[in-house]
């Protein structure tokens, strides 16, 4: 079939094809007249992805961002938060949707408030905005009012729940790290007890160092022992006389170059010279005598000490080593058990907060128009599809009552026109 046989076909069926575009249009207009109206609201809430958490300063990763956004995308839409919705709306208790609900075939399949949150989900949409951490949540509700209060109530539902799920989830960790530190804490206990049993049992004792006293005495006395044998005796500290006694000559040397040996200043400082000398000699007497008697009585006494320190030493040293061992089980655990009580306090300190990682942007504002019906798509549609079925039928129509309108009708592979014969009827 060539395109000028199907323009004449058109032609031919003319009224068919309008009639089927005008049935379609009456379909689409009844559809319009039919079809509930819909009025959509938008209300937006910012995801705060990149300020850190203020309890925990942690800052969500770049790579779990999408899927953040997808979670809470479904979380808008969850049951319980479309439960929270349904009551604040209060229609559990209204005649109007218990009827409905009675009208429909949800009794003893689903509750009420079930029911209900299911007609809330199948009109909310969420989703975020392109290129942005903005959470935008739509409502189709049946008057302007109403789409707009839903859409700002649900948003109002969902920070709520997003702060319950952070509290609960926060509280329930902070009771688990406690049982755990409560378990670390018995063990502590258990611990400390066998420490304690061990150093009375063998008494031996540890420092904080992890060193025990009878090897810090050890150290004490081995320094005491004369580097050069008993009969060295080590020469006595500078006295305070002596010091005083160089005082006094620097300063005679000093006025001497301006100042006579007469004047009066240096007779002064030449007396006071002599009386320091003189107290400089004793006192280097009694130290030196003092430094004798130590180097006669602290020699083979002072050895013969740390050589019976050494011995008790090297007797404990097992005893010692096993007691550095429980100091360190000891201090693991207490180690263990003040991170778990810490990281315990900050789950609590979460637990309390009401920072929900949410800002919200403004409440939504009642639309002017209806989302639905869409009267010039409806009937745009609606044209093309009489258009089309037009074509289909008269197409058909032709099949089944073939008529020759021109001479490409009976032409045939090698077979040539003689003659046209021209009517008036179509």
């Amino acid at each position: 079939m060539s395109f000028l046989q199907l323009v004449r076909i058109i032609l031919a069926r003319r009224i068919l094809i309008a009639a089927t575009i005008l049935g379609c249009v009456v379909l689409g207009l009844l559809a319009i007249a039919v079809l509930p109206t819909r009025y959509e609201a938008n209300s937006r809430v910012l995801l705060d992805l990149v300020k850190p958490d203020p309890v925990t300063q942690q800052v969500l990763q770049t790579n779990f961002a999408r899927a953040y956004i997808t979670t809470q995308s479904e979380l808008i839409t969850d049951y319980r938060v479309m439960g929270k919705v349904v009551d604040a709306l209060g229609w559990t208790k209204d005649p109007t949707k218990i009827a409905e609900y009675q009208r429909s075939d949800a009794p003893g399949k689903v509750e009420i408030r079930r029911w209900l949150a299911e007609a809330l989900i199948a009109n909310t949409q969420a989703k975020p905005l392109v290129d942005s951490n903005i959470m935008q949540i739509s409502y189709r509700g049946r008057t302007p009012d109403e789409a707009r209060r839903i859409a700002d109530l649900i948003r109002e539902s969902y920070v709520e729940q997003s702060i319950a799920f952070r509290q609960e989830g926060a509280l329930r960790n902070a009771q688990w790290f406690r049982q755990q530190a409560g378990k670390i804490a018995q063990e502590l206990r258990t611990v400390e007890g066998r420490k304690s049993g061990f150093e009375k049992q063998n008494g031996v004792v540890l420092q904080s160092d992890y060193s025990d006293p009878d090897s810090e005495r050890l150290k004490a006395l081995a320094g005491q022992v004369p580097m050069q044998g008993p009969s060295f005796v080590p020469p006595p500290a500078s006295s305070p006389s002596s010091i005083q006694l160089a005082q006094v000559d620097a300063q005679i040397s000093a006025l001497s170059t301006s100042l006579g040996p007469n004047h009066p200043q240096i007779l002064a400082l030449r007396q006071q010279r002599v009386v320091l000398a003189s107290a400089a000699t004793q006192e280097r007497a009694s130290a030196l005598a003092a430094a004798r008697a130590a180097s006669s009585v602290g020699g083979a006494p002072i050895a013969s000490q740390v050589a019976a320190q050494q011995a008790r030493v090297l007797a404990q040293r097992g005893k010692i080593d096993e007691l550095r061992k429980i100091q360190a089980q000891v201090d693991v655990l207490r180690d263990q058990y003040n991170k778990t009580m810490a990281r315990a306090g900050e789950l609590s300190l979460e637990a309390a907060s009401r920072e929900s990682g949410l800002t919200l942007l403004g409440n939504a504002v009642a639309p002017d128009t209806p989302i639905s019906p869409r009267v010039i798509p409806i009937l745009l549609g609606a044209i093309g599809g009489g258009i089309g079925l037009g074509l289909i039928f008269a197409v058909i129509s032709e099949l089944f009552r073939r008529r020759v309108r021109s001479a490409e009708d009976l032409s045939t592979e090698a077979v040539p026109i003689i003659g046209r014969l021209m009517s008036g009827v179509a």
